[in-house]
């Protein structure tokens, strides 16, 4: 009898709609904690290959960065000072040594890229061998605008420089044709205010003269992107590559550009208006962050990241439980089929499973693969316990079949990134409406 009473009170809770509908929404947000933890994980992956990624770059050459050709003419710099001596204050004069860098009136740079695949464990590092040409004229380095006397500029001791971000990456011997004279590189950029990384020549008596044509190849390794300044007084870059996913990024977007499946093909034409330095300065003034800011390139883009994908597809896990749960919950307001919450429960484990196994299985067989196998794995799995819970193979299919669009949705929706949110927010929209139209008839008031 004690059975019946206790049964007896708690049958309005236990039929309470409203009451359903807390503890559906509470069960989605328990499930949350193991979603945030599979988030984690894809992070940890993620980690673990930009590891391996950098263990590659780092003996093959990483972002390449070309700055150049300048000229560098060290000069001495005299300034008078006032220095007491006893009871006397008497000039006394100081000098230094300073550089004054020069650009170059026409730089013309072509070049390729071969890719290539390393593989480092179970995961692929794309890498690039970059082949340049480049070529252009300068003008004699002129001081008379800064009222340097002749005397004062010491010509022997100048120098050309390029700047390479990772000069590790240099994988032949370059040589400067100069005016038709060839002269080695040596390492290092040299001692100007654009120093860093990079090769340069001394030019010695190579300066005598008004004009000055240069060429010289240029091998490199490298890795992710790479990128130029333009430096010349007219810049033209010519780029070519058998890579089929460029991303055009930088301060200048090509002119020019052609992309297929077998790579792509860009030029770019840049004047010197266009940037924020002049053709010449002296030391005490730093452009440095104006020509990082002015450089232009490609980035050899992976439309297919396993990791950025799994991180996108875990943001719509909380509306994939809301959705086949509101599914369920229509079964059990319209057909009379109570679940109990542990059935929900475990329902809502199968779809969080789906985000470890389209992670797992797409860093052996790529994505595309993986996420066919994991979500069809995982509809056959809600589908299969949907037609015990239900109790009708047919209310299961519908639940198979609402799955299974789902999926295909969320796959649209990550594949079109441009196009996420007007596509999710239609999709909500007809979600709600059908939803609003299938319980148009009930009377939620009745057992509130």
């Amino acid at each position: 009898m004690s059975n019946n009473w206790l049964q007896d009170a708690t049958e309005p809770i236990r039929n309470s709609k409203l009451l359903r509908v807390l503890l559906i929404g509470f069960l989605i947000l328990l499930l949350q904690i193991p979603i945030v933890m599979i988030d984690g994980v894809i992070g940890e992956r993620e980690e673990t290959r930009d590891n391996g990624v950098r263990e590659v770059t780092s003996s093959w050459g990483g972002n390449q960065s070309i700055a150049g050709p300048w000229i560098t003419v060290p000069y001495l710099h005299h300034w008078t000072e006032l220095r007491t001596t006893g009871s006397q204050v008497e000039d006394f004069t100081r000098t230094e040594t300073r550089y004054a860098t020069f650009l170059p009136e026409t730089l013309r740079i072509t070049g390729r890229t071969a890719s290539e695949v390393r593989s480092r464990g179970i995961f692929q590092v794309p890498l690039y061998t970059l082949s340049l040409e480049v070529s252009g004229g300068f003008s004699r380095p002129d001081f008379s605008a800064w009222g340097t006397s002749a005397e004062d500029i010491l010509w022997e001791q100048a120098y050309l420089s390029l700047g390479v971000s990772d000069s590790k990456g240099i994988t032949d011997q370059a040589v400067l044709n100069w005016n038709g004279s060839e002269f080695d590189f040596l390492p290092g950029s040299g001692d100007s205010s654009v120093a860093g990384p990079g090769i340069h020549v001394l030019l010695t008596q190579a300066l005598e003269g008004e004009v000055f044509d240069f060429s010289f190849p240029l091998a490199l390794n490298g890795s992710e992107g790479v990128y130029f300044a333009p430096f010349g007084r007219e810049t033209d870059v010519e780029l070519a590559s058998d890579w089929p996913d460029p991303s055009f990024e930088g301060n200048w977007l090509p002119n020019e550009r052609s992309v297929s499946k077998d790579g792509f093909k860009a030029t770019w034409s840049i004047p010197f208006l266009g940037r924020n330095y002049p053709q010449q300065w002296r030391t005490g003034s730093d452009f440095d962050e104006a020509i990082n800011t002015s450089k232009f390139g490609v980035r050899f883009f992976v439309p297919i990241d396993n990791y950025r994908m799994g991180h996108r597809s875990v943001k719509y896990a909380p509306l994939f439980l809301v959705l086949t749960f509101i599914t369920l919950w229509l079964f059990e307001i319209l057909s009379g089929v109570r679940i109990h919450p542990l059935q929900y429960l475990l329902l809502g484990a199968g779809m969080s499973v789906f985000y470890l196994l389209e992670l797992s299985l797409a860093e052996h067989i790529g994505f595309l693969t993986a996420y066919i196998a994991a979500s069809s794995a995982i509809v056959l799995l809600i589908g299969s316990y949907s037609s015990v819970v239900l109790k009708s193979p047919t209310r299961a299919s519908i639940v198979g079949s609402i799955t299974t669009v789902l999926y295909g949705y969320l796959y649209i929706l990550l594949r079109t990134q441009d196009y996420a949110l007007l596509i999710g927010s239609i999709g909500l929209f007809v979600v709600i409406a059908t939803i609003m139209y299938l319980t148009r008839k009930i009377d939620f008031s009745a057992q509130a």
